[in-house]
């Protein structure tokens, strides 16, 4: 008997459909045993690797990390497993840049089982009242302006990860230049924040998007988002209220920070074989846009994105956004980038709320980038 352990992160959105493929696959694969486990959310964007991998066969995963997984190789290189063929399949299959985020060194240490950026959502039976989706932050400011006059709000989520996200949206951050994201970057983009801030919920500093969306289900008093990570599950909703999702108030071309999630195969696996037939199994279009999409997933693949039955399924979730993940912004992804977000993350948030200036944060943000950088710099010629 094989049996194979895998650590999902805790929200339908992922374990939905990790869960409801165990028995059709292990029935099909006769001799193989399959158990999920799950962690906080925090835990999978932010929290630390090396401590699961000698436990859990399988991880669902965060891409910034894939650095550390390089610098370890704590993970399975896919491409070892795959033909040219399959490799091309699979890069064309994913949406945005989601194949090349989990790539490091001229390998891919996982697949996009999960593809997801930050978009806009609205209630549309409030929306109506005030006319179309906002298109620009003018739209966005003169909307909040206007559900303040009828006692509704804006919501903005920005507990320190997703107020360091959309700082990263709005930044236009530079990898290698000589500033991580400009200080007039930083200035302009905190400006337009706390513009969005005053006319958002109370309670929206206390908001990941998940506490932002199931308010916006339970109450009827936030109209629109502008910023935070899109959840299919909310607009899969056949009973009212549900979600709307759109593409985010900026330039076309500008896009969102990118999500997802990405699944990998520990080092340390005594079965890395059946661990890399099931993760292809989970990421193969026609598990993506079927019973992964039904039992809640969020698909990785661009086939399923594109799926007119799927889209019917989630109320055009896919089609609506999918112009702002073509064009995502993909985070750097050298060792040391999630410690380095982790760090900023608070001030971000701070700076959001009024707290600190904007151009203190710019001054921590790029010297802690310079420091990450020159670390591991200095670890690569050591």
């Amino acid at each position: 008997m094989t049996r194979l352990r895998g650590l999902a992160w805790d929200h339908r959105r992922c374990w939905g459909p990790l869960d409801a493929s165990v028995g059709p696959y292990c029935d099909a694969n006769p001799g193989l045993e399959i158990e999920w486990d799950r962690r906080s959310l925090y835990e999978f964007g932010e929290g630390a690797l090396g401590p699961v991998l000698g436990t859990y066969d399988l991880v669902v995963f965060d891409h910034p990390f894939i650095g550390d997984i390089a610098q370890g190789e704590l993970m399975v290189p896919f491409d070892a497993y795959l033909s040219a063929q399959q490799i091309r399949f699979f890069e064309d299959d994913s949406v945005g840049a989601s194949w090349h985020s989990y790539e490091k060194n001229g390998r891919q240490w996982a697949l996009p089982i999960d593809a997801a950026c930050q978009v806009a959502s609205y209630r549309p039976d409030l929306l109506e009242r005030y006319g179309s989706v906002p298109r620009t932050h003018e739209d966005v400011v003169e909307l909040g302006r206007r559900a303040r006059e009828d006692g509704k709000w804006l919501g903005l989520p920005f507990v320190p990860t997703d107020a360091m996200c959309m700082l990263l949206t709005l930044g236009h951050p530079q990898e290698d230049g000589e500033q991580f994201i400009a200080r007039e970057m930083v200035e302009q983009a905190i400006a337009q924040l706390r513009e969005l801030a005053a006319l958002s919920h109370p309670n929206s500093s206390k908001w990941n998007p998940i506490r932002c969306y199931d308010h916006m289900i339970a109450h009827d008093d936030v109209v629109y988002v502008p910023f935070a990570f899109g959840y299919v599950n909310y607009a899969a909703k056949t009973d009212r209220p549900y979600l709307r999702f759109a593409d985010v108030p900026t330039p076309r071309s500008a896009g969102a920070l990118l999500g997802g999630a990405g699944i990998g195969v520990s080092a340390r696996s005594k079965h890395k074989q059946a661990a890399i037939d099931y993760a292809l199994f989970l990421c193969s279009p026609e598990y993506q846009r079927g019973d992964y999409m039904r039992a809640g997933g969020q698909p990785g693949s661009l086939a399923a994105w594109k799926d007119a039955g799927v889209n019917g399924l989630s109320g055009d979730f896919f089609r609506s956004t999918l112009q702002t993940i073509s064009s995502s912004y993909l985070r750097p992804t050298h060792p040391g980038f999630t410690a380095f977000f982790r760090e900023c993350a608070p001030y971000a948030a701070a700076a959001v709320a009024g707290g600190i200036p904007a151009a203190e944060l710019a001054d921590r943000v790029n010297r802690l980038y310079r420091e990450t950088r020159q670390d591991q710099a200095q670890r690569s010629v050591a």
